[in-house]
């Protein structure tokens, strides 16, 4: 079928596009004043280059609720209000894909196991260090402990440090009985031996001692009560020595006691300085209970000259 000649309609009703070709335009062909033939068309025909780009388009009617609306399409050329570039969006990339992209751009990545690494480093080492702090508190503790045990096991005891007239041979545990002393004034005296009080430092009531005693023949005798039973006494006579050294013979009851009673210048006073010679020597003498004779002499042989100002007793054998 051609345009303009086959059957009875026009050109135009029998082909709507016949417009579009030279023979149908021949023929007397015209666009249809509609949209293109349609009924109801909203399309318009114009002529190329006639519309403009870029030109505010008429406002379209608002959607009624409930119902979606086209996006508009922007002019060619013209960003569209709706779209955003794809590197507007975070992360530098694409549109959202409903992934979540990492916050500050670049790839994602996956937890920091650099921190978490460090972390457990961090608390391993503070457990460590507080096992050795205890460790090292205990064995301080420890350490006192022994100390303080050796010290105690090695301390002199209380008992034994306050009796330093506890007899070497005694039991410890008996009760000490005060034995009695004697000062020069209450000695018998024999010979030409005679009190005095000129040189000072006798401990003796006054400061008196007995002098005169280097001659031969002359003594002090102590008759003595209360020795509470047979045994080993410690007698101490309190003296003064100056220049050589001295001795004496001691008598327990009439009988020589053993050798004779050392009376050394145990200080180093020099000869006639007896200020300075004030010392003290002891024996030990065997006692019997009850009343004893207790006799210091010069006889021959003997170096007698010292000043005598006191005597007491002590049980047992002791130093001081």
């Amino acid at each position: 079928m051609t345009p303009g000649n086959n059957g009875a309609s026009t050109p135009e009703d029998d082909d709507p596009f016949g417009y579009l070709y030279a023979d149908g335009q021949a023929n007397g062909a015209q666009p249809p004043s509609g949209g293109y033939g349609y009924p109801n068309s909203v399309s318009r025909v114009r002529a190329v280059g006639e519309r403009q780009y870029g030109q505010q388009q008429p406002q379209q009617p608002t959607a009624q609720y409930g119902q979606a609306t086209a996006p508009q399409q922007g002019a060619f050329g013209q960003p569209n209000a709706h779209y955003a570039a794809p590197e507007s969006f975070p992360g530098g990339g694409g549109p959202s894909t409903g992934r979540q992209q990492p916050v500050g751009g670049g790839r994602g990545r996956g937890p920091n196991t650099k921190g978490l690494l460090i972390g457990a480093v961090a608390v391993v080492a503070a457990v460590v260090i507080g096992i050795a702090v205890a460790m090292a508190n205990g064995d301080s503790d420890d350490d006192k402990k022994n100390q303080s045990g050796n010290q105690a096991s090695t301390a002199p005891s209380a008992s034994a440090s306050a009796s330093p007239s506890e007899s070497s041979s005694g039991d410890a545990s008996e009760p000490q009985t005060e034995l009695p002393k004697i000062d020069a004034k209450a000695l018998r005296l024999g010979g030409t031996a005679a009190l005095a009080s000129d040189v000072q430092g006798a401990e003796a009531a006054g400061g008196i001692y007995v002098g005169n005693l280097n001659q031969v023949g002359n003594s002090v005798t102590w008759s003595v009560d209360g020795i509470p039973e047979d045994g080993t006494y410690t007698l101490f006579a309190h003296y003064s020595a100056a220049g050589e050294n001295q001795s004496m013979t001691l008598t327990i009851n009439g009988k020589v006691f053993g050798t004779k009673l050392r009376m050394d210048n145990f200080t180093g006073a020099a000869d006639g300085d007896f200020a300075k010679g004030w010392t003290t020597t002891y024996s030990y003498p065997t006692l019997t209970k009850g009343t004893n004779t207790i006799s210091i002499s010069c006889e021959n042989g003997d170096k007698c000259n010292v000043l005598l100002d006191q005597l007491r007793l002590e049980k047992g054998q002791v130093k001081e």
